[in-house]
């Protein structure tokens, strides 16, 4: 039985792996789970110089998952190098690296500094707002987002995934650009912007007043869009949002997920990707599926 999934040349033993930013590098989930079991780890977002975050509070709970203002806070490329990169060796996974910036040039930096560093894939987070183009973010704008996928595939030596934001009004078209621009993949949903109020105090309850909704509720809206994406490219899709268990895993694969990535259900069950890797394997069992393949994309 094959349980075996490749993207750009790369194989993952399994085709699951962690949402940026919801896993850190592992190093806080190392004693809980076992890193060796998981197809991939995808870090949280590296800057090229350390970012503080936005003000707190920055998460809250709202029905059917949560909502986060973390603001991308990170120790920055040289802290990632020397620390993270060194731990996730230590661990027979791969090593996926989410990448951010405010502006074409800090993420080129990153992917620069990252050239020569044992690191197997890319992920380019594109939901970072482009300050010299009034903060839109690059992914809402598909001229936007291939010129920036253009720049990184020019300096990258591995390859590269552009992280697609569902804020956007048709996110085939998103796709096409990414995959015009020479991206190697997508993934797909990063969080669905929204709000809370606390109608007693009558203020927002985050301090950026918006936040980045995950978690099950978002599940139907990504599965929607990985089906429309996948549809659009020839390349691979990593599909996201609200995975919670294996039945979620295998129904973003049906939809053409190539891999998929456990998010805001790491924070109320850390061993949610194991369960989701363990319950795969019994699904194949079950059904007489010989390799995973074989579902990609089948409905």
């Amino acid at each position: 039985m094959n349980t075996a999934v490749k993207i750009a040349g790369v194989e993952f033993k399994n085709p699951v792996t962690t949402a940026s930013g919801t896993f850190g590098s592992g190093m806080e989930y190392g004693e809980f789970v076992d890193l060796n079991k998981l197809g991939a780890i995808t870090t949280k977002g590296v800057a090229s110089v350390a970012w503080p975050g936005n003000p707190t509070p920055r998460v809250t709970e709202v029905y059917g998952g949560m909502l986060n203002a973390i603001g991308l806070q990170n120790p920055g490329i040289e802290v990632f190098c020397e620390r993270d990169i060194p731990f996730l060796k230590q661990y027979d996974t791969k090593i996926i690296v989410n990448v951010c910036g405010k502006t074409v040039e800090e993420y080129l930096a990153v992917v620069e500094r990252l050239q020569n560093e044992p690191v197997d894939m890319l992920e380019i987070n594109v939901s970072c707002p482009n300050v010299k183009e009034g903060a839109i973010a690059f992914g809402q704008d598909a001229k936007a987002l291939e010129n920036i996928t253009k720049q990184i595939k020019k300096v990258a030596k591995q390859p590269v995934i552009m992280k697609l934001s569902p804020n956007v009004t048709r996110i085939a078209d998103m796709a096409k650009a990414a995959e015009a621009a020479g991206a190697d993949a997508i993934s797909l949903i990063n969080t669905i912007t929204g709000m809370k109020i606390d109608i007693k105090r009558r203020k927002f309850v985050l301090a950026n007043k918006t936040g980045g909704m995950s978690g099950p509720a978002i599940k139907p809206v990504a599965v929607r869009m990985v089906y429309e994406a996948s549809h659009a490219v020839n390349i691979p899709v990593i599909g996201m949002g609200g995975i919670a268990s294996a039945e979620d895993a295998i129904e973003f694969m049906m939809a053409g997920a190539t891999m998929v990535a456990v998010g805001a259900a790491n924070f109320i069950n850390p061993n949610t990707t194991i369960e989701v890797v363990d319950g795969i394997t019994e699904f194949m069992l079950r059904h007489g599926i010989q390799d995973i393949n074989e579902i990609v994309g089948c409905v």
